[in-house]
């Protein structure tokens, strides 16, 4: 007598995933113009504060490493709902903060239950998803993730500026509270139940992904694709107040636009990946990127860089960025469906730390304009190859 097929898990609401995904990443950038003025109440220095931002990324990145494969054990809903409760106490944690190393093991752990929601999101779309439908879902999510980090310096100092710095951290309190709350009440169990699997499977695992090389040029390409631009973004200010001599107010108008090419990718990546197909179109959004990069630094290096070669290349590669992003992350975490989760979380850190790695790259040199050119076009021609390689292990 043959078995009932397990039933396919509940699809969880787009809308849900957004405020999971996105509440992880608005915690780098909400709480940057508050730091001078937490910086004078404690009587420390920028770099004390400036702490508070780097231990941050370094949580986000580090703790999607575990989340992964806890959730590919103990499943996606407990171990999520954990990450966000942790989320929503180290952020009240950090509003009643006595001193500044408090903070910054406030942060630290703010980090840590932030991180869950930005790989558990996107697990959560592949576990009730084919792989094209999936690229579609997680083009929206990647659109989220985009405008979010672009909302939360605004927000950050409208609230510093009328309620202080602690009422920023007291807000994403809140929301991580409504959030848990949200996702308590309207998620659903996504993995398919399975054996339960022991912490040497969960490193054999981990230890098959990073000697995969699908795996590998998925990540990396993804990587190169997402997060590199934050090069740009670190050296923007410079370049245009310092380099071409534009008024401060241009700083925020460039960065919108930069986030509209982002999501005009994401938004070409969901309407027609159906069409064109998921490696053909990672081909030519990957190329695009390249285009962009080579644009912007072939201006800077000549000593012939402008406003409208400035923005003009670095936008060809936001909209080609926004396009490759959403399905590298797609077939990552499909080259072994076993481990969605670990994969979704090694996915996550390496986007982490191209970013970093890029940001601290960018601030090299007595040249913004050219640093950052140099890190854009080197990050585009890895992805270049990283994702060629891992294309023809796909198909091998």
């Amino acid at each position: 007598m043959s078995e009932t097929p397990a039933p396919a898990p509940q699809r969880p609401p787009l809308w849900l995933l957004v405020m999971i995904t996105t509440s992880g990443t608005v915690g780098i950038h909400i709480f940057v113009p508050a730091l001078p003025q937490a910086a004078a109440e404690f009587g420390v220095s920028t770099g004390a504060m400036q702490l508070t931002i780097s231990l941050y990324v370094l949580g986000l990145a580090l703790g999607q490493l575990g989340y992964g494969p806890l959730s590919d054990a103990l499943g996606r809903k407990p171990v999520l709902l954990a990450g966000l409760a942790l989320y929503a106490a180290a952020g009240l944690a950090a509003a009643l903060a006595p001193e500044v190393r408090f903070l910054i093991g406030a942060r630290l752990l703010q980090a840590l239950g932030g991180c869950a929601g930005l790989a558990l999101g996107r697990a959560m779309v592949r576990d009730t998803s084919e792989p094209k439908e999936a690229a579609s879902r997680l083009a929206m999510l990647n659109l989220a993730v985009s405008i979010g980090p672009g909302i939360a310096p605004f927000l950050g100092s409208l609230l510093a500026e009328t309620l202080g710095w602690r009422a920023v951290f007291a807000t994403l309190s809140a929301v991580g509270a409504v959030t848990t709350g949200l996702a308590w009440w309207r998620l659903r169990e996504t993995r398919q139940r399975g054996e339960s699997r022991g912490v040497a499977a969960l490193v054999r695992d981990y230890r098959q992904l990073v000697t995969t090389p699908a795996f590998l040029g998925f990540a990396i390409g993804g990587g190169c694709a997402t997060t590199s631009w934050y090069a740009y973004l670190a050296a923007l200010p410079f370049i245009l107040v310092q380099q071409l001599g534009r008024p401060v107010h241009e700083i925020s108008l460039v960065y919108v636009l930069l986030v509209a090419g982002t999501a005009l990718g994401n938004i070409l990546a969901n309407r027609l990946v159906a069409r064109v197909g998921l490696a053909r179109l990672l081909r030519i959004g990957s190329g695009g990127g390249c285009l962009g990069a080579f644009l912007f630094f072939g201006a800077a290096v000549s000593g012939h860089l402008t406003l409208i070669l400035a923005v003009l290349g670095p936008l060809i590669f936001a909209i080609g960025v926004g396009l490759a992003s959403p399905l590298a992350l797609t077939r990552a975490v499909s080259v072994n469906p076993r481990v969605i989760g670990s994969a979704a979380g090694l996915y996550g850190f390496s986007q982490m730390a191209v970013g970093a790695l890029c940001t601290a790259l960018a601030g090299l040199g007595s040249d913004p304009a050219i640093a950052a050119a140099v890190v854009l076009a080197g990050a585009a021609l890895i992805g270049q190859l990283a994702f060629a390689v891992a294309l023809a292990a796909d198909r091998r």
